[in-house]
């Protein structure tokens, strides 16, 4: 506020250009333009009018632009008459996006020349021509990442011709956090927009080594088919968003959505954000970009764990301990033993033991050690250099199935027949169709299920707020704990052969291994905490286990789990289930479930139920 003022101060006390006079009719118009709708990140309120995504005054020349188009434009329109003297500090400097619009849209022939030179040199250290839609894939364990990212990366005119992209720049929009919040507070407030969002113009070589080094994750490239106007156009409005405030939510106004408010002020005419009026999940995100016919090229990059574990596969057991042995010592390398190996089978473990002290190295302080044993195990790879390594593509992550579900369902409990109804807001459990997914991964947010039985009585089945599972294979190389966390209310069995409704929180750790090609074993301890009516206590405390093993099948994925808690006021619940999953197509499921319930307040309870499930957006 003390700048727009300032500003406007500045104004009042030196002589102005004369802006021409435009009726208020033409005005009109052009506030209602989508182009500067889209410059202004406004959206229709809920209540009638104009509202803008940007919640920082300085964005503003009108002290009520942030809901008045109209306003802001003939705010903007009397700034750009501003004394040329301003320099950097004149709207044309300040808004180089709105000015070229406004000069071509009204034909403004007089405008004083004022000299840029803060924004002139950095659109020349930039030098747009194409763009490039970046997507991390998911990363389970941060909160911020589990459901992917994207950014923009801005090429200059011979990076592809030269292969020079690490050199090009990138837009990131994040939450911008100040202070040290845990994961838990970061979700908290990621979920209830208490964090402010920024953009950020950094070197693209420094998220791409955050991504793919510090969190090991796959990085999809899609380059955009926007031509340099347009992508001039794009960078000229991100520099009127530096150090601009949005509000930050986890599920709508997120990472993505900003993105595609900058594809369409790249491209006028494009609607993209309107696809997104409760969630903006990744890669719903770049679904829409995709079948906006914008995406030309797709490139892959694997993770450096991907790249570890895709060399070290065809390694015995007796190679992979080799690999153990010369990272850890690289005189091992004149070893006697190490030497009778044949010579393409050394070239494989020196290449996986220089790739595993790389990712030991990952988000450490620089180790002279270990930097000499790197140095060394270069040296030998020089010398009997492996094959290129040939690492698999994993399906396209925006040809997954759809983010959110709805369930219908039939089945037995006992003897009494039941319709099950649900929905889920987003978005894939351990038996949904896995294409475009790791096996394993589990992320489940705002799932309802309401059952009515024969009798007509409706009941809620379980309102989950979150499931969260990372069951991700160990193996001799790399040990990566397995864990799960959920909470919200499920029916339970309770005393007189009757179902509770209980509010719980409940995680675990443990251990996942790879028993075949499409085979997981997992193996956790877990703990719960429980409010039931049935007890005594306000909340009573369990430990227990989690255990199953997931297949990819023929016809889907199959699961079959054992779970147990054993409260500390004595009661016990035990449960045996399976579930197996036909892929009618990549958005239709047919799932059948059996399960059998134990308690201590109960007799044993058997349960089985077909359910078809319509994955949509």
């Amino acid at each position: 506020m003390l700048k727009r003022l300032a500003y406007l101060a500045l104004i009042a006390c030196a002589p102005l250009h004369a802006a021409p006079l435009v009726d208020n009719a033409r005005l009109q118009q052009l506030a209602d333009d989508p182009f500067w709708i889209a410059l202004g990140h406004y959206e229709t309120a809920r209540l009638g009018g104009w509202r803008s995504h940007v919640d920082d005054p300085k964005f503003f020349l009108s002290a009520d632009g942030g809901h008045h188009p109209g306003e802001e434009l003939a705010a903007t329109l009397k700034a750009l008459y501003a004394p040329a003297s301003l320099k950097d500090k004149h709207a044309q400097c300040v808004f180089p996006a709105r000015t070229r619009w406004l000069r071509e849209q009204m034909q403004l022939s007089d405008l004083p020349t004022v000299e840029c030179q803060e924004y002139q040199q950095w659109f020349k250290d930039v030098a747009p021509h194409s763009a490039v839609l970046i997507f991390p894939a998911a990363y389970l364990n941060s909160p911020s990442s589990m459901f992917g990212h994207t950014l923009l990366r801005i090429d200059q005119a011979d990076v592809q011709s030269n292969q020079t992209a690490l050199l090009s720049y990138a837009v990131n929009f994040g939450a911008y956090i100040e202070g040290n919040d845990n994961s838990i507070l970061y979700a908290w407030k990621g979920l209830m927009g208490g964090y402010p969002g920024l953009f950020a113009f950094v070197p693209y070589q420094e998220k791409l080594s955050e991504y793919r080094s510090l969190e090991n994750r796959d990085l999809w490239e899609y380059r955009l088919n926007l031509s340099p106007e347009e992508t001039g156009l794009m960078v000229e409005h991100i520099w009127e968003l530096r150090q601009i405030r949005f509000d930050y939510y986890f599920f709508d106004e997120n990472c993505s959505y900003r993105l595609l408010e900058l594809l369409q002020v790249a491209r006028p005419g494009l609607d993209l954000t309107s696809q997104f009026p409760l969630t903006a999940i990744p890669t719903d995100t770049v679904k829409a970009v995709k079948q906006a016919g914008l995406v030309e090229q797709v490139q892959y990059r694997p993770s450096r764990e991907r790249e570890l574990l895709a060399r070290a596969e065809p390694l015995s057991f007796d190679e992979q301990q080799w690999v153990h042995r010369v990272a850890a010592d690289t005189t091992q390398l004149q070893a006697s033993a190490f030497n009778a190996l044949p010579t393409e089978r050394r070239a494989l473990i020196q290449d996986a033991a220089y790739r595993l002290e790389r990712y030991r190295a990952n988000g450490q302080a620089r180790d002279e050690a270990r930097s000499q044993r790197s140095f060394e195990l270069l040296r030998a790879i020089n010398r009997n250099p492996p094959p290129p390594l040939d690492i698999e593509k994993p399906g396209f992550p925006e040809d997954g199935h759809q983010s959110r579900t709805g369930q219908l369902g039939v089945g037995t409990r006992e003897d009494k027949a039941f319709a099950e109804y649900g929905l889920r807001m987003a978005y894939h459990d351990l038996n949904d169709n896995v294409y475009g997914f790791p096996l394993g991964a589990q992320i489940e947010i705002l799932q309802l299920k309401l059952r009515q039985y024969e009798d007509n009585r409706w009941q809620v089945q379980r309102l989950d707020l979150a499931t969260i599972r990372s069951l991700t294979p160990r193996n001799e190389l790399l040990q990566p704990l397995s864990w799960q966390v959920t909470g919200g209310l499920e029916r339970v069995l309770g005393k007189h052969e009757d179902e509770n409704l209980v509010s719980h929180v409940n995680g675990g750790a443990g251990g996942t291994w790879k028993l075949g090609d499409e085979m997981l074993g997992f193996a956790l301890g877990t703990v719960r905490i429980e409010h039931n009516n049935d007890f005594a206590e306000f909340v009573a405390p369990a430990a227990g286990f989690n255990t199953g093993v997931l297949w990819r099948n023929g016809l889907g994925n199959l699961s079959v789990e054992a779970k147990g808690d054993y409260f500390t006021n004595g009661e016990i619940r035990r449960s045996l289930s399976l579930n197996q999953q036909w892929e009618l197509s990549s958005n239709l499921g047919l799932r059948l479930s059996a399960q059998r319930a134990f308690s201590q307040l109960s007799s044993p309870q058997n349960e089985v139920m077909l359910e078809l499930k319509w994955y949509h957006y």
